[in-house]
């Protein structure tokens, strides 16, 4: 039988042709079925215990599971943060154009992630940033958290203090009682619709990170808050103004459940066309999968590339007012909830052409292919990067420091990017 990995509740939402039975064993969730074999569908945890010592369990050449032994080096907040402080520092040792810094000394191209610190390690130096610029809005996450839970703005530190004794720990020096958080610089000046912010989730699917090889789903959505946008202190409290998760969102008195505050990203794209111009907003986007590529080649050094495993995560990016997109977080376990008939449709999609890439023409799964499949069985996914094919055409350059990357070289056509191997 075949596994897959991540959150189980849209099982009663999938259309029968795919779902047969729905059921638990042992943590599992049957999704489909064929004459030969199963599809399952496994939390994270189930994945934990698989790859675990203690279990002493061993994945056979049929199995393929869609979760990384430790995916949480992309998709913990402060990991992703620290694997990426990590990779520009080694492209800085290698000479790389890449890790190329202004007068002020920050990065012009490696430039994605808003400034974080991990709390309570790094409180000191969060202060001595904070002072800098007093006036600024931070943004609080537990590491290990999802859907909007346990985050909070602040703009004193007194606020931070009052947290800390909230959670009753007596000191930032000591972590062992204290849950780990991140602390960001908020972006307070996010590109709005409607005067509402929103937020870009994008699906991304790499079969493979040595060498890498990974593909970018093209139905992603915006989500919008269901309150109109303000940087004033004074709404620094309300959840509807600054976050764009479904979870917070679909609670408050102005949610839509019709439309589900989403749009499309093919949308997005005419709205920015049509108000920017379609050559700043090719630009936006090049840049946004230049942003995930990088991030992939951040934490692909350190995952642990198993034979058996792929991965399906989800990407939230936010774009500022002056059309820089910037990357929030990675998601193991994106939700394939459905909270629209159109958000059914997509999620439906997107399980679909993942099973057809994972298993090509529906055969029996076998750890060993080269995980390379025919075009015709992409669907809604387009290559994003290929290394093998990167370096097969002496393009891949971006670590030998003959190219800057961020322009790319994605050929047009009608506006629409096509198939590329850029940096």
């Amino acid at each position: 039988f075949w596994i897959m990995a991540g959150k189980v509740k849209w099982v009663t939402d999938i259309e029968k042709s795919v779902l047969i039975n729905n059921f638990e064993k042992r943590g599992w969730i049957q999704v489909a079925e064929n004459e030969d074999w199963n599809f399952y569908w496994m939390s994270v945890q189930t994945i934990r215990n698989v790859f675990s010592v203690e279990t002493g369990y061993r994945l056979s050449d049929d199995q393929i599971v869609n979760h990384f032994p430790n995916h949480y080096e992309l998709t913990r907040k402060d990991l992703m943060v620290k694997n990426i402080k990590r990779y520009r520092k080694e492209l800085e040792k290698e000479g790389s154009p890449l890790a190329e810094k202004d007068e002020n000394g920050k990065y012009i191209y490696l430039d994605f992630v808003p400034v974080t610190f991990m709390l309570p390690a790094d409180y000191n130096l969060f202060v001595e940033e904070f002072r800098k610029n007093p006036s600024s809005t931070w943004i609080m996450k537990p590491c290990g958290k999802a859907q909007g839970k346990g985050i909070f703005l602040i703009n004193k530190l007194s606020q931070i203090k009052k947290w800390s004794r909230d959670s009753k720990t007596s000191s930032f020096v000591s972590q062992s009682s204290k849950e780990a958080y991140v602390i960001s610089l908020y972006i307070n000046n996010p590109l709005l619709i409607g005067g509402k912010k929103f937020d870009l989730r994008l699906y991304v699917l790499v079969s493979t990170y040595r060498p890498l090889r990974c593909y970018m789903y093209k139905l992603g959505f915006c989500r919008f808050c269901t309150v109109k946008y303000t940087p004033s202190t004074s709404e620094l409290d309300n959840m509807f103004v600054h976050l764009t998760n479904v979870a917070i969102q679909k609670h408050g008195d102005d949610y839509n459940h019709i439309h589900g505050g989403k749009w499309t990203v093919s949308n997005l794209r005419l709205y920015l066309e049509s108000t920017r111009g379609k050559e700043v907003t090719n630009k936006l986007f090049d840049e946004i999968h230049w942003i995930i590529v990088q991030s992939l080649k951040a934490v692909a050094p350190v995952m642990n590339n198993d034979k058996h495993c792929f991965e399906c995560y989800g990407y939230d990016i936010i774009i500022d007012d002056k059309l820089k997109p910037w990357l929030i977080e990675v998601n193991a376990s994106p939700s394939l909830t459905s909270s629209t008939a159109n958000d059914r449709i997509l999620k439906y999609n997107l399980i679909n052409d993942t099973l057809n890439i994972a298993v090509p023409n529906g055969e029996i799964p076998d750890c060993k292919w080269n995980k390379s499949p025919p075009k015709e069985v992409l669907g809604n996914y387009e290559v994003l990067y290929d290394e093998e094919m990167a370096q097969s055409d002496g393009a891949d350059r971006s670590r030998s420091g003959q190219s800057t990357g961020v322009k790319g070289n994605r050929a047009r056509d009608s506006g629409k990017p096509v198939l590329t191997t850029w940096k």
